[in-house]
């Protein structure tokens, strides 16, 4: 198994204090790297003053945490695809592939919060999904294109590239039949493109049927997080199916896909809930206001007003959360029962004190890790 880092930086009441929160995800980082986890991804949110959700910008943080570690891929869960001009985020991330020596993840999202959308691109408004979704799906298709390396031109219901009409007449570079006719550009090339051909990997954050059989057929690997065991297999299988089918291959369950989960680890289960339990609901109650409880249904189970929020309806169904032995064992159910090849550790959730947060770390790496690892979790 690969076992990775989530981290979105969270800080309430410790806005001015920045600088010293991004040095403990740099600490932070830079043990996961030490100790072979395979990668790490950085979150995209805005306006964020409540401080539980504090990273603008995932491809910047990344490259931070590039020039700090030497092997540890960077990856982003995501970067909001439909928040970038196509274009910027092609150039970003092809830099961020360069700089880092080819470390690169790239994960896309399409946005879940309308004070973000809305105060970035009015075309993300996430109360109209199809648009939504067709500004996303275009938006891939520009940064696959930009990615080749290729002099390319694209024309869709958003964007058109290059702009109509410019006119272009420079010595030190001829208007050849490349990328003009007549003197006019018909054609563009981004550069940098990056340093993993034809571009580094790509990810979706995923749930839906829909988006999973999206992703799955257009070759681009996923990422879960909520669903109780029971609930992923249906999703794991649809996943598997849809790849199968559109590569022409057999994929195994688990094959492509990346799994979140809060995960602390410490010497008792009585100490793990007590340092984790607060961190770990301030981010639940933020994000089921908007999500509600359905996600976190099992397998048949229908919601209904008698499901609450809380720390044991949640540890029953998706948590991590516990002793080393009690982690290994919830680890080892996901890989037998879903096949499970990829775990990402959200352990530094909003309000979790840095040493704590470090402990377990060094508990997971020390006590969990190498049950399920040989050689190293570097690949």
């Amino acid at each position: 198994m690969r076992f990775s880092i989530f981290h979105n930086l969270g800080a309430p009441g410790r806005l001015g204090e920045y600088a010293d929160v991004m040095a403990e995800a740099r600490e932070f980082a830079v043990t996961a790297d030490r100790a072979g986890f395979w990668s790490t991804w950085y979150t995209e949110h805005h306006f964020g003053h409540e401080a539980i959700e504090i990273t603008p910008n995932p491809v910047l943080m990344g490259a931070d945490i590039a020039a700090r570690t030497t092997d540890i891929r960077i990856g982003q869960a995501a970067s909001i695809a439909t928040f970038w001009h196509p274009l910027r985020l092609a150039e970003d991330i092809a830099m961020l592939d360069q700089l880092s020596g080819g470390r690169v993840e790239v994960g896309l999202g399409r946005g879940l919060y309308g004070r973000e959308a809305l105060n970035l691109n009015a075309l993300a408004d996430p109360r109209d999904q199809e648009q939504n979704r067709a500004l996303y799906d275009e938006t891939v298709e520009v940064l696959r294109k930009a990615w080749s390396g290729e002099f390319f031109s694209h024309q869709g219901r958003f964007y058109d590239f290059p702009a109509p009409g410019v006119k272009w007449n420079h010595p030190l570079s001829p208007a050849t039949p490349e990328y003009t006719e007549a003197g006019v550009i018909t054609k563009m090339q981004v550069t940098p493109f990056p340093l993993q051909r034809p571009h580094p990997p790509l990810w979706q954050v995923i749930d839906s049927p829909r988006s999973i059989k999206a992703a799955a057929a257009d070759g681009v690997q996923g990422l879960f997080w909520l669903p109780p065991v029971s609930a992923l297999g249906e999703r794991f299988e649809l996943y598997r199916d849809t790849a199968s089918q559109a590569a022409g291959r057999e994929y195994a369950l688990g094959e492509g896909i990346g799994l979140v989960r809060d995960v602390y680890v410490a010497d008792t289960m009585e100490q793990a809930r007590a340092e984790f339990e607060e961190a770990l609901m301030t981010t639940y109650r933020w994000i089921m206001h908007w999500r509600g409880l359905g996600n976190l249904m099992e397998a048949g189970e229908e919601l209904t007003d008698a499901h609450e929020l809380s720390f044991d309806f949640l540890q029953r169904r998706n948590l991590l959360v516990g002793t080393p032995e009690y982690v290994s064992e919830k680890i080892a159910e996901l890989r037998d029962e879903v096949g499970l090849e990829h775990l990402l550790l959200w352990t530094t959730h909003p309000g979790l004190p840095h040493r704590n947060a470090m402990r377990s770390l060094e508990l997971f790496a020390e006590k969990v890790m190498p049950q399920f690892t040989t050689g190293g979790g570097h690949g």
